[in-house]
């Protein structure tokens, strides 16, 4: 690979880097947000899930998707992910009194897993390899 692919490559994947730290930091705010609507709706006996509000959000997060050019199955599938988890967390903060999103246990950077955690019904199956570069 030539000098100027390998600092081509270097700059894309610096990018990527950025953007990747952007979404943690946009996805932990989202998730304390959710939590105190958590919080909300078991203080006042409202179920976790509110599926009108999922299907509504799901189709605005369609629409953006295909106004960005991305792949609207990809929004969806992404958005439901996110989805699960609220519901999972809405769940534990009725029946504990607190979200596990917030604390990560020592070996999370390994294990993926959050302090506590345990795998939603719904979720998608875990993979084990990573796409390159993603």
């Amino acid at each position: 690979m030539s000098d100027d692919a390998l600092a081509e490559l270097s700059s894309l994947r610096n990018s990527i880097d950025n953007i990747d730290a952007a979404l943690v930091h946009l996805l932990a705010e989202r998730f304390k947000c959710t939590q105190q609507v958590g919080r909300l709706k078991a203080s006042n006996g409202m179920p976790a899930a509110d599926p009108i509000r999922e299907r509504q959000q799901i189709e605005k997060l369609k629409a953006l998707a295909v106004e960005s050019r991305l792949d609207p199955a990809f929004g969806e599938k992404f958005l439901n992910f996110i989805i699960a988890e609220v519901i999972h967390q809405h769940e534990q903060i009725a029946s504990t009194g607190t979200g596990a999103i917030a604390v990560v246990d020592d070996n999370a950077e390994h294990t993926g897993k959050h302090a506590g955690d345990t795998k939603h019904p719904d979720s998608e199956p875990e993979h084990a390899d990573p796409a390159p570069d993603a």
